[in-house]
């Protein structure tokens, strides 16, 4: 895979795309993050897979790893989409090996970078284009058998994780979304 270009802007915050909406209280994608089980429901994977892919280094969280028994791994959204990647991956049968090249590919781009990018594979070698001039020459080479559009699945993330909640790094509290008229109405109808 080709290196991303001198000056790629380092990860963004946190669903920074105009398609996918605004950040987290503006809080930068580094401090606000999801809890593993959060991470696992969102991407389909298990618990015990995110453990093993955290412990051999093929896709560690950001925001805070784990610090003995009892601590909670804080994944950013682009942790969270590199695990979506990493399971489509696998589920192609692309072999461990060549996923993890693609995986230190994918952490040294911006997150802004990745929605342009469409990832190829034959099931043995993972291809990344940005361009339908690229998917075009690929496809004629012979290569590509299927294709991952990343910002399809930043966009699939980005709609389901939002049901989930979210946790500052630093233990604060992340505001929810401020709540409407009906709903201060059903909360005081409630408490009475």
């Amino acid at each position: 895979m080709d290196n991303p270009p001198s000056g790629t802007p380092e990860q963004g915050e946190l669903f920074p795309d105009p398609l996918l909406g605004a950040g987290l209280d503006g809080m930068p994608d580094q401090l606000v993050g999801f809890r593993g089980p959060t991470a696992c429901q969102v991407v389909g994977i298990t618990y015990r897979q995110l453990d093993y892919w955290a412990r051999t280094g093929l896709v560690m969280p950001s925001i805070r790893g784990a610090a003995g028994s009892g601590s909670q791994r804080l994944y950013s959204f682009k942790d969270v989409l590199v695990l979506k990647v990493v399971k489509r991956l696998l589920d192609a049968g692309v072999s461990l090996q060549n996923i993890r090249v693609a995986v230190e590919h994918l952490r040294r781009r911006g997150i802004r970078d990745l929605a342009g990018i469409t990832l190829f594979s034959d099931g043995t070698t993972v291809y990344e284009c940005s361009s339908p001039e690229e998917v075009v020459d690929l496809l004629k080479g012979g290569q590509g058998v299927f294709g991952i559009a990343v910002s399809g699945a930043m966009r699939e993330i980005s709609g389901s994780i939002k049901d989930f909640p979210v946790e500052r790094a630093d233990g604060g509290s992340v505001d929810e979304t401020p709540e409407d008229e009906l709903s201060r109405r059903r909360a005081r109808r409630a408490i009475s």
